[in-house]
């Protein structure tokens, strides 16, 4: 009897588990629609083309694909396809202005760089302002596939420095490995703030992930000496919007 009552409770508290999970994963997906379309009203009200270029992609590949189909009679059944087409091609039109608008924003403010470094997308590790001045000057550390990357935002003069003591540190610590820097910003030889991800993922892979556990445990022993503390995010609503942006690539 034992037995069977504790069997019984288990049963019950596996399905209490289950059901506390589905409402989860219930209350994550709503907060996820509600984030795309405040995301989407926001964008719709500053960019005016958004609702046109959208409406086009879908109506326009229906339309490809309808004349397509009639030439083997086959129009009724790739008309569908062309509109789930249309519909992928116009969310990939709204990800990318509305992530055009977030960077175009941000460009320029203290902490962008390090906002945009804190969205990158694999294994990455980010260490936010290793060095700063009190003018919000930084420089951000990135160890990846790459090798370690010193990235620094803030005043070309003023980050140059800062940029040569890190550099001349790190070296002792990660024997040679690469050490990449960057300066972030839109004159000759940076890197714009909206080209900053995309340029770090096309820098060659020189490492191992396991090379990279044993360069962040020697890098952590240089600590964190940043000074200021650098701002969270650039926008107001920097944190929604990296959710929106995730739940976008999603689809």
């Amino acid at each position: 009897m034992a037995n069977g009552s504790t069997s019984g409770k288990a049963g019950k508290a596996t399905k209490e588990a289950k059901a506390a999970a589905k409402a989860a994963r219930r209350q994550a997906s709503k907060e996820r629609r509600s984030q795309l379309w405040q995301a989407f009203n926001l964008q719709r009200k500053e960019d005016k083309l958004l609702l046109p270029l959208m409406i086009g992609a879908v109506v326009g590949l229906a339309v490809v694909l309808f004349l397509i189909g009639l030439i083997w009679g086959i129009q009724w059944f790739l008309l569908p396809v062309g509109i789930l087409l249309g519909v992928l091609v116009a969310f990939v039109i709204f990800g990318r202005r509305v992530q055009r608008t977030v960077y175009g924003k941000a460009d320029g403010q203290a902490g962008a760089a390090a906002w945009a470094l804190d969205n990158l997308q694999g294994a990455w590790r980010v260490t936010n302002t290793i060095a700063g001045t009190t003018q919000l000057d930084a420089v951000h550390r990135v160890i990846g596939r790459p090798g370690v990357i010193l990235v620094a935002e803030g005043s070309p003069q003023r980050v140059k420095s800062l940029l040569a003591q890190e550099k001349k540190k790190t070296a002792r610590l990660v024997g040679d490995t690469p050490i990449y820097d960057i300066v972030v910003g839109n004159d000759e030889g940076q890197v714009p703030l909206a080209q900053l991800q995309k340029y770090l993922t096309k820098l060659p892979r020189n490492i191992d992930t396991k090379r990279m556990d044993t360069i962040e445990s020697r890098l952590s022993a240089l600590g964190n000496r940043g000074g200021p503390a650098m701002p969270k995010g650039p926008l107001p609503g920097g944190a929604k919007m990296k959710g929106v942006q995730r739940t976008i690539r999603r689809r």
